[in-house]
């Protein structure tokens, strides 16, 4: 009889906790979901309006010094950033409120100033931040704001690129690879559908691409799908090196926050004078989809990362994601023909493979690969994946993201990336 009261008490326990969560991750759904659709037609607007007045482009000093300012006048002169968001799922440390306004001012002030970045980095910060104090204001023990810390992350990317199971996926596995947060997939899956939802229904464009893609199996695609993921990996290496060699350089030599972001404006300024495109100005989209439909100049993904780096490097907001599909996908498009694929295919492959490779999160990769181009060509996709996690070696856009595994042996590492 007793053995019998323990296994429904155990059982009731489940369904508690069960509810507790659906509750929690809707809350944290409509919220994070609602202002992170809210945040994609800022960005939207900010793009369009840039895009009408190309000589926005020269307000970049006043934009970073303004940057600048309002992160000295929260008192957030710590390096709050995406790798802040990682380490508070691993460790007790909270992330301040603060956060999400700072965040969404001032990505949305990059974007319409021309600066090269993506927009993923800041929805991760608005998510967390505002999980985190919705989870204080229910008096959520740390282990329980953790998961409510992922089911923000999740909601709020699904809300921007609408690849619910993606985001799902991505907030769990990239936090320390090797471990996928099972406990956090319950919530972070309803909170992700939820923010999806609520996106869609205010007309938030789901990130898809119709292309004519392999699907069948072909020994001689695969040998070529095979050197493409070496090159890829090692792209990936030279994107993040850039990244992290950049800032270092900005900060080694410009220690005055408000220097830096100016000397880096001009820096821009100047770059874009010299190319006669403004293609390498803020997300880049549209070059994207030019690439998956075949078309790239060959020296787009080498501009990309120097934008990229030089934005970010400087103080300038956003994200890395989507500059990575932009380096991927016009990679693929110019090289893949030199390998007998086609360029369309190629761009598609290489998108996957250099996200796979900067985040070192390879079920969210090959998850996107089929929300983003459908199921074909999924052996291909798998394949590049995984030349792209294991050749890419400990190399990450998060310098707080930790490698729990070894990716070349059956051994525990537990080391930051780099």
């Amino acid at each position: 009889m007793q053995k019998s009261m323990d296994y429904i008490r155990k059982i009731s326990r489940r369904y508690l906790i069960f509810f507790k969560w659906l509750v929690l991750a809707f809350i944290i759904g409509g919220v994070v979901g609602s202002i992170g659709t809210l945040f994609h037609y800022a960005i939207d607007q900010a793009t369009t309006f840039r895009i009408n007045s190309p000589w926005l482009v020269f307000l970049l000093p006043i934009a970073g010094i303004l940057i600048v300012f309002l992160y000295q006048l929260a008192s957030q002169t710590e390096d709050i950033s995406t790798n802040l968001v990682l380490e508070s799922i691993r460790s007790s440390k909270h992330l301040p409120l603060i956060m999400a306004p700072l965040i969404f001012i001032s990505t949305t002030l990059t974007h319409l100033v021309g600066g090269s970045s993506g927009r993923e980095g800041a929805a991760l910060q608005l998510g967390g931040s505002l999980s985190t104090f919705i989870g204080e204001r229910f008096h959520l023990d740390n282990d329980d704001l953790r998961i409510l810390t992922m089911c923000g992350m999740s909601a709020a990317f699904a809300a921007l690129f609408r690849t619910p199971i993606g985001a799902t996926v991505f907030s769990m596995e990239v936090v320390s690879v090797g471990i996928m947060y099972y406990v956090a997939l319950v919530p972070c899956i309803i909170s992700s559908l939820l923010g999806y939802a609520i996106s869609g229904y205010f007309g938030v464009q789901r990130t898809y691409y119709e292309l004519k893609l392999l699907s069948s199996f072909d020994l001689l695609t695969l040998i070529q799908v095979v050197g493409l993921g070496i090159l890829c990996a090692l792209l990936s290496i030279l994107f993040c090196k850039t990244l992290h060699i950049t800032h270092k350089l900005y900060a080694k030599f410009l220690k005055n926050p408000y220097l830096r972001i100016i000397v880096g404006s001009l820096l821009i300024i100047n770059l874009n004078l010299i190319i006669p495109s403004n293609d390498y100005l803020g997300t880049g989209m549209p070059t994207i989809e030019k690439a998956l439909f075949g078309s790239a100049h060959y020296e787009a993904f080498a501009l990309k990362i120097l934008f990229t780096a030089l934005t970010l490097g400087a103080g300038f907001k956003g994200g890395e994601i989507v500059p990575s599909f932009f380096v991927g996908a016009t990679f693929g498009a110019a090289i893949g023909p030199f390998l007998g694929l086609s360029s369309s295919f190629s761009a598609s492959l290489g998108l996957i493979a250099l996200f796979c490779g900067v985040t070192n999160c390879p079920m969210t990769a090959f998850i996107l690969s089929t929300e983003m181009f459908g199921n074909h060509g999924s052996i291909y996709f798998m394949l590049i994946i995984a030349i792209s996690y294991m050749l890419s070696g400990y190399s990450g856009l998060y310098t707080k993201q930790k490698m729990m595994y070894s990716k070349f042996r059956p051994q525990f590492l537990n080391q930051l990336t780099h």
